[in-house]
């Protein structure tokens, strides 16, 4: 996996293993906007523990989990999606990959089956920098930047952080090994 200089939308933000931030601990987030006003993301690898039809009423049984997007909006529910010829009204981050959609339409194509779980990935929240604040986090290296693999919603997300640390051609390879909490090493 190739490491990137500099954050672009559609890259996705790896967290060094020393962040002690709750939120962004270990975290993967796909970089759906990035301008000088700012950065947004979702977190790819912080499932929520419940399906999408848990914790919206009237919603289709779908077994597709929720992730913890990020600490910003926590109380609104966000989805990226390859498929926005179905369910339209849709932005492309990059390569595929979209971000929002038309909700009403997403809940009536569902029973029919004609999207899949592995293909839409939902979130409460999501990750927000304000302008120059994500530059200054690059400076003190708390985040490496990567190109995002074209299949990133078929990946296994609790073990995405390792995997893209693993098989990154960067020196920082090494952090795989760093274990989760040093002090009961």
């Amino acid at each position: 996996m190739k490491t990137l200089s500099n954050p672009v939308k559609g890259s996705l933000l790896i967290s060094e293993p020393f962040l002690e931030d709750d939120f962004f601990n270990r975290s993967v987030i796909l970089l759906a906007e990035q301008n000088q006003l700012g950065s947004m993301g979702f977190i790819l690898n912080k499932p929520v523990g419940y399906a999408v039809h848990e914790l919206v009423e009237q919603f289709p049984e779908f077994e597709a989990p929720v992730y913890f997007g990020g600490p910003v909006e926590n109380n609104a529910l966000f989805m990226i999606h390859t498929v926005p010829q179905l369910i339209g009204s849709a932005f492309e981050i990059a390569g595929g990959i979209h971000y929002g959609g038309d909700f009403d339409t997403l809940k009536e194509l569902v029973p029919l089956g004609i999207i899949k779980p592995n293909q839409i990935r939902f979130f409460i929240g999501y990750s927000g920098w304000d302008a120059g604040q994500l530059d200054h986090e690059m400076k003190e290296e708390s985040w490496l930047v990567f190109d995002r693999p074209s299949a990133i919603l078929d990946l296994e997300p609790e073990a995405l952080w390792g995997s893209i640390i693993r098989n990154s051609a960067s020196e920082k390879a090494i952090w795989y090994n760093f274990p989760d909490n040093p002090t009961l090493n």
